[in-house]
């Protein structure tokens, strides 16, 4: 294979995990789609990793590249939210477990995915200190409300911060790397 082939090959590969993670947006296709998702997350970026060159015809096939690796890092980090929040909390489904997240911290969906672009984004753009930024403020603009959650009454809002915001880092960050080994 050309190293032409194998930059179509990654675009193939993360257009799948695209239509994938759309699906895993479904009440029944979290637990089936979500995973199938990941895994063809991880083929990308192994084909993007393993060969000695991987390349791209012109600037068309970089930005089809960036698109659709970015549309996944912002479409695909909700159901990939999901699935984590439902196995931490053992014995609920992924549509409670987001519900229960919803009562604690209002807004998560939306700010997860506006985190995600950005992240994506400044990786991709080669500006990581952006995620620095990010980071903090989404800190900073949710201590208050943590803060408020935690005061008397043990809601877990703080420990659901957390792990949501780690699990949108790191498949947004997994997404813009299979960009970066690629360009």
């Amino acid at each position: 294979m050309s190293a032409d082939n194998y930059g179509q090959l990654v675009v193939a590969l993360l257009a799948a995990a695209l239509v994938a993670a759309s699906w895993g947006w479904s009440r029944l296709g979290a637990r089936v789609w979500t995973p199938a998702a990941l895994a063809l997350l991880a083929a990308a970026a192994a084909v993007a990793a393993v060969p000695a060159e991987v390349a791209l015809d012109g600037r068309g096939g970089r930005a089809a590249l960036a698109t659709v690796a970015g549309a996944l890092a912002v479409v695909g980090g909700g159901p990939v939210t999901a699935r984590v929040f439902a196995l931490v909390d053992r014995g609920e489904t992924a549509a409670q477990s987001m519900d229960r997240a919803g009562q604690v911290l209002r807004g998560g969906a939306w700010i997860g995915a506006l985190e995600r672009a950005a992240i994506f984004a400044s990786l991709v753009g080669g500006w990581p200190e952006g995620l620095a930024v990010v980071l903090a403020l989404k800190g900073l603009g949710r201590y208050p409300e943590l803060r408020a959650a935690e005061d008397g009454v043990r809601t877990g809002a703080a420990e659901r911060f957390i792990i949501g915001t780690f699990t949108s880092v790191l498949w947004a960050a997994a997404c813009a790397g299979v960009v970066v080994l690629v360009v």
